[in-house]
């Protein structure tokens, strides 16, 4: 078993940075336009105290935390390959794969990689369009992304523009990446208060798509509240410029959590910011501010809400929600602070900004979610360190339930998850601060497991290619996928993988 140091010690251990930079790059479109940063997922730069600034420093002299933008990580991992960011220059968002490719999300576009040799990932395409946050994924010919920022229109030109004017644009865009080379751009859905972030719900004749988003005002013509729900597109795969907009599923018709002053420091329900699906048992999970919810999906145009749950203690913003691969146990994560705050250290402790694992159990619509524990990981950051529980994956592991997943400057945490009463950490990659002095947004925004490798999206360093090599994941390198959105689970075993 691999020895980690789960104290505020570590191994100074300089990982491997290939500087693999793509050299063929294709820029489509070009225009002045800069993304507007969203709630709950752009850190900003805030002044810390000199005290604090001075804590930091000392920590990273006696070793208890890395020198800044210095690269740690435990025994079992390789740091295999680093690619900065290039024409596509805002905040890298999540990730995407199919065959041989990853599709890299950023909030000015998209970046698409080959990736055959994961030592040396090489660009293909680079796509500027901008519209915080460009979550992305992709099906068949098909690459979808999220605008949750005001835009003036539609465009890949388009500029920022407020919500308050009727004419302003959020939404899904649609792009043909037939040609990997030569992405185009061929269909737009508005959606209400935009799309923060979506899930595809693939069909083999059509695309339904599951827009997240929140935080309506009356001041938005296009965004009034109450806003209880997400909207569903539907994207016929032989002519997606036919999307349309089918409804709007209302999912909290009693309002959801009411946040404070009812529950202080608890986001009220105004939506969803993700949710994800497992076709194969016709589950899907969201994660909606104030509540988590569990909804059977066997109808994708009609999800019903089977149960909900709240964590007025500990849960500030249900951010993202990961299953198991039997389907009898949910990961909830907890974005405290937005994504922007420091919350990996002793002062917030082990159980806020943290996952929370839950079991299913009971059958059909019986089906109850009951809390079991936390996880956190369990090395303390620093006060200039933005660390908060973010975006992973399932390892496929038949017997084990392994994750991986992204902690912003907290890095990368590879954690089992079998006892879910007694979580435990098994493997991890991260950088040092980005400032001793300053609490400067960054960090890895999505760490996913892609047919034996890890592939985490730094916002700010760019693109990381990581080994894990440990007794307990290894089977899992078997496992190939042909297509993976991690908000679209797949079964590894049942015919997905191979």
């Amino acid at each position: 078993m691999t020895s980690l140091h789960t104290t505020r010690v570590r191994r100074r251990r300089l990982g491997v940075a290939a500087a693999a930079a793509g050299l063929f790059a294709t820029l489509l479109t070009a225009g002045p336009a800069v993304a507007t940063p969203d709630p709950g997922d752009a850190p900003a730069k805030e002044k810390v105290s000199r005290s604090q600034a001075a804590e930091v420093k000392e920590a990273i002299a006696q070793g208890d935390i890395p020198g800044v933008d210095e690269v740690v990580h435990s025994s079992n991992i390789t740091h295999l390959a680093n690619v900065p960011k290039d024409l596509i220059t805002g905040t890298n968002s999540d990730l995407a794969f199919q065959g041989k490719y990853a599709f890299s999300g950023n909030y000015d576009g998209f970046r698409i990689f080959d990736i055959s040799n994961p030592k040396s990932p090489k660009t293909v395409a680079q796509v500027l369009c901008p519209g915080s946050q460009n979550d992305i994924s992709v099906s068949g010919n098909l690459l979808f992304l999220s605008t949750d920022s005001s835009r003036s229109d539609n465009s890949c030109n388009s500029v920022a523009q407020s919500a308050a004017v009727k004419e302003s644009w959020e939404g899904m865009k649609i792009f043909d990446i037939s040609d990997k080379r030569n992405p185009k751009y061929v269909a737009a859905v508005e959606t209400a208060c935009g799309s923060h972030t979506h899930t595809l719900v693939p069909k083999k004749k059509d695309v339904y798509v599951y827009v997240s988003s929140y935080s309506p005002s009356t001041s938005f013509p296009d965004c009034q509240p109450p806003h209880d729900g997400i909207s569903i597109i539907k994207v016929p795969r032989k002519a997606p410029q036919k999307a349309e907009l089918l409804k709007f599923e209302v999912l909290f018709p009693e309002g959801g959590n009411p946040g404070a002053p009812t529950n202080p420091g608890v986001s009220a329900t105004t939506g969803c910011h993700d949710i994800t699906v497992l076709p194969s048992k016709d589950l899907a999970a969201g994660a909606c501010m104030g509540d988590g919810v569990l909804m059977d999906i066997k109808n994708p145009e009609r999800p019903k809400v089977i149960d909900q749950v709240q964590d007025n203690v500990n849960f500030a913003f249900w951010h993202s929600a990961t299953f198991n691969q039997k389907a009898d146990k949910v990961i909830f994560t907890d974005e405290l602070g937005g994504g922007g705050a420091a919350t990996c250290n002793a002062e917030i402790g082990p159980n806020r900004g943290a996952d929370g694992i839950y079991d299913i159990v009971g059958k059909g619509d019986q089906r109850k979610l009951v809390f079991r524990s936390y996880y956190k990981i369990p090395r303390h950051q620093a006060d200039t360190e933005n660390c908060v529980a973010h975006n992973g994956s399932l390892i496929p592991v038949k017997g084990r339930d392994i994750m991986v997943q992204s902690w912003y400057q907290g890095g990368v945490s590879v954690w089992d998850f079998t006892n879910s009463s007694k979580p435990k950490e098994i493997a991890y990659f991260e950088r040092g601060p980005i400032s001793a002095e300053t609490l400067v947004g960054g960090g890895t925004w999505s760490a996913y497991y892609y047919n034996g490798h890890i592939y985490s999206n730094d916002m700010v360093k760019g693109f990381d290619v990581l080994k894990l090599d440990d007794r307990l994941t290894d089977p899992a390198k078997r496992v190939r996928m042909d297509e993976l959105n991690v908000q679209t689970q797949p079964d590894y075993f049942g015919g997905s993988g191979h």
